[in-house]
């Protein structure tokens, strides 16, 4: 075994990067004495001397990660063949197969287990939807500008990169982040050159809809604003009935000013906006009792104020009795999120849910959290983000376009009312204003009819519209009257999750070594590859038996894959490598005796089944019902 160790340069940060490989195997990725990690991002590679020591445990895991997933074919950086662009990256055969498992798993805990309805919407969207929403006026990013390299960057990530909170940087105005800028003296990451004025930057991208100028659309930044303008039709199709929800996921859109994560910050990414409609007067939640007694992490916002980031343990019920979370409903779907994060293959001591001050919440949000995992690099990252968006959206909506987005509500004993009317006496008014009468009538009209009474009491007349209408002109009295329900603008509460984020995530926490070889532990619920087959040899028929056996459990509905090439521990770390949960060998024995070898990735243990066991012993496996341990034993 050889070591070849490299250092890899992005920005201000260089990375130490370690390969431990056989003496005549090539280096991944490697171009003579250069590393190729980041086209798009790569600044300087340099290798290190031979005596350099190092381990792969010592590497940086987001580069090892990074590395494993661009040479296995989980994601890498779009447009390589051009440079790169930042922000945009392909997901893989394998990659692709992983982030639909993560959504399967998403929809499995969001939509199955209570029944929300699922939409899939535009992209593309007019103007006047995010100018109604508040986005155009409110998505917008602190941003300074290099004044030597014109490199742009967000003001507030260089100063957390300097150990100001997020809390602290989020409600600095622009004149205090230059001010900032110049106390630390932090200059630009790439040449160091002096930075300008800070700027407030909409990070939408903008577009016109068809060859019209004046037709301006954006790509969406979310996906909620697409089920609140459907909010009537999704209304109808619940029975008109509340609570319900509904999920979008899909495709959005954020022009980020440097997006220098990978994963974690990307211009183009997936995201799941759940919507969740409820009677703010009946609010409470039928589902509470099966999460009550579920942990809750939490960083209150007490805490956090006392720059502190030790987080307190509530259980459900103990939060919504103590008002750390006010409403039921989101309260069930916080649990849910960590019990989603748990099955995708991170422990609860790893995650956490911050509460967030007022300056940092959303313009439309009245109390959110964010879900939080710890990452080897960037340490807590948010996956999720759970707000209590009140009526926000659908009275925007319903305001900007003119369209009721009320619901009715009956009530179960009607309600006898007394009410003040005001009525023009219209042979009173008609000589007056003569064909204005009825305009004179339909001003004093929008006026309430309390205010009318006491201006007449007071006053005798009142003016309304230019109109002046004395008392004898109006017949005000009181009118019984029958309540039989009211109407009313529903309240929301919303989950909502980064996919992409899950995705590394769920990357991250798979990555392990086992006697210096990386393994992909994936959770068997989501691995992008089931089963892998093996033919020992590729003569003497074991590879068209392995061949029909593969077909036998394609036919079974397991994601298989079939490898021939190499010896068969190079196949092996092959599909360690690729998170593969499954190994079924062919070997002379198959023949023979009608028995496979049954490899597990995590343990390396092998166990021998019959191969007229095999589909049912492979279905209890995946549906949870048997481990692997219990595999040998499991029909007997």
């Amino acid at each position: 075994m050889q070591e070849a160790v490299y250092t890899y340069f992005e920005g201000q940060n260089s990375y130490l990067v370690c390969y431990i490989t056989k003496p005549d195997a090539k280096l991944p990725l490697a171009d003579g004495n250069i590393l190729i990690l980041n086209t798009s991002k790569l600044e300087q590679v340099i290798a290190l001397s031979n005596g350099a020591k190092c381990s792969k445990a010592d590497c940086d895991k987001f580069v090892a990660v990074n590395e494993l997933a661009k040479r296995r074919g989980f994601f890498w950086n779009s447009f390589e063949i051009y440079g790169g662009s930042g922000g945009f990256v392909t997901y893989g055969p394998l990659g692709t197969r992983l982030k639909q498992n993560i959504e399967a798993k998403l929809r499995e805990f969001m939509i199955k287990k209570i029944g929300i309805y699922e939409i899939e919407s535009s992209v593309i969207v007019p103007d006047k939807i995010f100018v109604a929403s508040g986005h155009v006026a409110h998505f917008k990013e602190p941003m300074v500008e290099c004044q030597t390299c014109h490199t742009r960057f967000r003001a507030d990530h260089l100063l957390e990169e300097k150990g100001l909170s997020s809390a602290e940087a989020e409600k600095m105005s622009l004149e205090e982040i230059k001010t900032e800028l110049q106390r630390q003296d932090i200059n630009c990451p790439d040449c160091k050159g002096p930075f300008g004025e800070p700027t407030r930057y909409l990070t939408m991208f903008e577009t016109t809809i068809g060859p019209y100028a004046g037709s301006v659309g954006y790509g969406r930044p979310e996906a909620a604003q697409n089920i609140f303008v459907e909010f009537n039709r999704l209304y109808n199709i619940a029975r008109e009935r509340l609570p319900f929800g509904c999920i979008n996921i899909g495709r959005a859109l954020r022009n980020e000013i440097s997006p220098r994560q990978g994963l974690i910050r990307l211009r183009e990414f997936t995201i799941a906006d759940l919507e969740f409609f409820f009677d703010p007067e009946e609010s409470s939640c039928e589902r509470i009792c099966e999460v009550e007694n579920e942990i809750l992490p939490i960083l209150l916002c007490d805490t956090r104020l006392k720059n502190c980031e030790d987080i307190t343990p509530f259980t459900v019920r103990e939060a919504l009795n103590r008002g750390i979370i006010r409403c039921e409903w989101q309260a069930y779907f916080m649990a849910q999120a960590k019990r989603l994060l748990t099955e995708l293959g991170v422990p609860a001591k790893n995650q956490r849910f911050i509460e967030k001050h007022p300056w940092e919440k959303a313009h439309y949000s009245t109390q959110s959290f964010d879900q939080e995992v710890l990452v080897d690099r960037w340490g807590w990252i948010e996956v999720s983000g759970h707000a209590y968006r009140t009526d926000y959206d659908l009275a925007c909506h319903m305001k900007a376009s003119g369209v009721d987005m009320t619901v009715y509500k009956e009530y179960l004993n009607p309600v006898e009312t007394e009410a003040l009317i005001v009525k023009p006496i219209m042979s009173k008014l008609g000589p007056v204003y003569k064909d204005a009468a009825g305009k004179s009538a339909t001003a004093l009209a929008k006026v309430p009819a309390q205010q009318v009474a006491d201006a007449m009491e007071k006053d005798g007349y009142i003016i309304v519209e230019g109109y002046q209408i004395f008392k004898e002109q109006v017949e005000i009295g009181k009118q019984k009257t029958t309540v039989r329900g009211k109407r009313f603008v529903p309240h929301v509460v919303e989950p909502s999750f980064g996919c992409d984020r899950l995705f590394y995530v769920a990357l991250e926490y798979a990555y392990g070594l086992k006697d210096d070889r990386v393994v992909l532990s994936f959770p068997r619920s989501i691995a992008p590859i089931q089963i892998n087959v093996y033919p020992l040899m590729n003569k003497d028929g074991l590879d068209i038996c392995a061949k029909g056996i593969q077909r036998l459990l394609v036919q079974e509905g397991f994601m298989t894959d079939f490898d021939d090439a190499g010896s068969i521990g190079r196949r092996y770390a092959r599909a360690d490598e690729a998170g593969v949960q499954l190994g079924i060998t062919i070997d002379y024995d198959t023949l023979s005796e009608q028995t496979v070898t049954i490899r597990d990735r995590d343990t390396w243990k092998q166990i021998r089944v019959a191969v007229s066991d095999l589909s049912c012993l492979l279905h209890r496996y995946f549906e949870g019902k048997a481990d692997f341990e219990a595999l040998e034993n499991a029909l007997i």
